[in-house]
This record gives C-alpha cells, sequence and structure tokens, in this order.
C-alpha cells in the first residue's frame, strides 16, 4: 500500500483542524516525503503535550505522548530534537480545551 508523504498528511491535518475552529501552524517544515511529525498541543495556560506517531505491539500506528509538562519545557525538547533531526515536522496547535484531533479516524494513516 502506498504511504501518504509527510508533506500531504499535514496539509490535511491543518486542514481538520481549522473545520474544526481549532488553530494549528507549521512551526517547523522538514522532510516533504519522509519527515516524521511531532504535534505539540498548546493549551494557553502555560502547559503543553508533544506526540508523535509511533507503532503499537499490533504493528498498528498510533500517537504516543513524547512529554506533558509546562510549555518552555515541552518547546526545549522540541527544539532539542529538531537539532538532532532537520527532517523533522513540527506542528502546533493551540487549544484551551486540549483538543488536537489526532484520536480521530484517519490521523494515524
Amino acid at each position: 500500500m502506498a504511504r501518504l508523504s509527510t508533506e500531504f498528511w499535514v496539509k490535511a491535518y491543518l486542514n481538520r483542524l481549522r473545520l474544526a475552529g481549532i488553530p494549528g501552524f507549521v512551526v517547523a517544515r522538514g522532510d516533504a516525503v519522509a519527515g516524521a511529525v511531532i504535534v505539540k498541543l498548546s493549551t494557553l495556560d502555560g502547559r503543553a503535550e508533544s506526540f508523535q506517531r509511533s507503532f503499537d505491539p499490533e504493528g498498528s500506528r498510533v500517537w504516543v505522548t513524547l512529554l506533558k509538562g509546562r510549555d518552555k519545557d515541552v518547546e526545549a525538547s522540541l527544539q532539542k530534537q529538531r537539532q538532532f533531526d532537520r527532517d523533522i515536522w513540527i506542528i502546533e496547535v493551540e487549544d484551551n480545551a486540549g483538543r488536537h484531533l489526532l484520536d480521530e479516524p484517519g490521523l494515524s494513516d
């Protein structure tokens, strides 16, 4: 089965966020075809959480929490990650209700 390019997935994700009225932004643009994606969710109260796609024990793609805590700590962690992997995409989602839509069907593909 053909996989979606990272750039295509990011555009679709941002569009889905927009349709739900949730602000989302590309903070760092990585490799258009095969870059990994990290989503940072800021709840606009000084707290944040970051997520990355991974595989569960059955081999299905899932979103896992990388770090949860103070916004500035999550941001510092993402900047370190970016130094090691220039191909990574970082998407920032801002929603005080904590919505990121990553648990919706189709976003683990």
